[in-house]
This record gives structure tokens, C-alpha cells and sequence, in this order.
């Protein structure tokens, strides 16, 4: 069935907000994949943020036009076009993609559109093999566990050698009190030790 004309408008004013919003874009030909399919990979794609629109390709062209972006290569442009719109982090979508189409090979990944620059399919596939975001922190976070580990260890160290101290002073407590007198005569002595050189008669 045609598409209308108020229908293309409608497609054309929800690509232009999506190509005005996207990090990356990655396109992909779907031919092949069910209604089932195609909802399945929408709804892991979404589970990222990530939007999944099909449009053709003229719609396509028209919409980076619109959105001042370069012109799409042929070879990522290719008939009927399902295009995977990543907001956030530029390489969860296409791992999606990637993770998908060795489920199901009738998707294809044709390139991208990253930060405004076309990539072409090996460039993409190439992405897709990174180490996603989350995965970067876990090693980050992974890193950084041990020398918190080391600081824990010292300063728990530093700490029981503390209670130790208070425990040995607390101990020599009875016997430091048994003898105040001598306390009395050093506080009366410490002035006359104190004090500096007689000075001469005249």
C-alpha cells in the first residue's frame, strides 16, 4: 500500500527529531526478518534507549538533509532501511545489532553515522566488538577495588596499633599514680630550670 503524503510528513518530522538528537546511527537492512523479529529486536534495543525506525531510503536522504548531515554512501543506504538510533552511548546499539544478526542473519548491518561522520560496515563491526560502557566501568571499578583494598588494610592497621597504645596506657595507669610526690617536686623544680644565667652583682 502507498504511503500518503501526510503519512511521509508524519515519518519525516520523527526522523529529523531523532537524527537531531542521535550520537549514532546505524542502518541496517531488515529484508527478510518477520513482524515478530523485528519486534523482538525493537524491544532489546529499546531495554538501551535505544529507537529502531524503518523508513526508505529517500525518506532517509531527506531527513539527514534536513538535520544538516552529510549524505548517507549508497552502500549504507539500500532499499527499505531499518535505522537504530543510539542517544547516549554510541556503541550499544550496533552491539545489539551485531548480537542479533548472528541469531538471525537476514539482518544486516550496512554502516553508521557516528558523531556526524559516516562509518562504513567493517568500521561498524569493528564498534560492535568494543566493550560496552557498562562493561568499562566493571573493569574500572575492578581496578580501582584493589588499591581501596590496600588503603582498608592500613588504616586498620594504624587503628588496632592505636587501641594497642591505649590498652598499655591504660595498664601503667596504677603505677604512675603511686607516686605523687614526686610529680609535686618536678612541677616545683621546672621553673628554677627554666630560668636563664644569674646576672652579676654590681
Amino acid at each position: 500500500m502507498a504511503v500518503t503524503k501526510e503519512k511521509k510528513a508524519d515519518i519525516l518530522i520523527d526522523l529529523d527529531e531523532k537524527f537531531g538528537r542521535a550520537t549514532a546511527v546505524y542502518f541496517t537492512d531488515y529484508r527478510g526478518l518477520t513482524v515478530k523479529d523485528i519486534g523482538e529486536l525493537r524491544k532489546r534495543l529499546r531495554s538501551q534507549g535505544v529507537d529502531y525506525r524503518v523508513a526508505k531510503k529517500t525518506l532517509m536522504r531527506i531527513s539527514l538533509k534536513n538535520s544538516n548531515l552529510p549524505d548517507a554512501p549508497s552502500e549504507v543506504l539500500q532499499g527499505p532501511v531499518g535505522a537504530a538510533f543510539g542517544y547516549d552511548d554510541v556503541i550499544a546499539a550496533v552491539k545489539i545489532l551485531h548480537t542479533f544478526s548472528k541469531e538471525k542473519d537476514a539482518l544486516k548491518i550496512l554502516g553508521g553515522l557516528v558523531e556526524g561522520k559516516f562509518i562504513s560496515q567493517a568500521e561498524a563491526m569493528e564498534l560492535a566488538q568494543l566493550p560496552s560502557r557498562e562493561e568499562i566501568l566493571a573493569k574500572l571499578v575492578g581496578s580501582m577495588k584493589a588499591p581501596i583494598s590496600g588503603f582498608h588494610g592500613v588504616l586498620s592497621g594504624i587503628l588496632r596499633s592505636f587501641v594497642y597504645a591505649l590498652k598499655a596506657i591504660e595498664e601503667k595507669k596504677p603505677a604512675a599514680a603511686v607516686a605523687p610526690a614526686e610529680v609535686a617536686e618536678e612541677k616545683v623544680e621546672a621553673p628554677a630550670e627554666e630560668a636563664g644565667p644569674e646576672e652579676p652583682k654590681s
